[in-house]
């Protein structure tokens, strides 16, 4: 019974023996996907830093992605749409993470020890991958 209604809910290009696994698999992604949004807002209310910043819009890519794959399944978003539109939300994510990489170490050290690292002072205050 359930097998069919999601077969029925399902784009014609979706075979009926695997739409209940796209649907179960789509519903996971999207699960996770907010889950990991929801910690990444809240992370970047608690830090407030550029870099929390862009990984929470990295994660928010991630949610719009399961979003479009939603509405491919059902017919709602043409193949040829979901493609440049996932693929382009890749590159964004790509670009995001990669940025804030780049932009988390940009910067020199201002104070250093007599040996040239970093304290653990300093590297607590950085304001990416602290752990208050």
């Amino acid at each position: 019974m359930a097998q069919s209604v999601l077969a029925e809910m399902a784009a014609e290009w979706v075979p009926t023996g695997y739409a209940p696994l796209l649907f179960v698999g789509l519903l996971l992604a999207g699960i996770g996907t907010v889950v990991l949004f929801c910690f990444g807002i809240a992370a970047y209310r608690r830090r407030r830093s550029s870099e929390y910043l862009l990984v929470t819009l990295a994660l928010g890519a991630l949610v719009l992605r399961t979003l479009v794959g939603w509405g491919t399944v059902v017919g709602a978003v043409p193949m040829i749409v979901h493609h440049v539109i996932e693929h382009g939300l890749d590159f964004t994510i790509a670009v995001l993470i990669l940025y804030t990489a780049y932009q988390s170490r940009s910067s020199p050290p201002t104070a250093t020890q007599g040996n040239g690292r970093y304290t653990q002072q300093e590297a607590s205050t950085s304001g990416f991958g602290d752990s208050e």
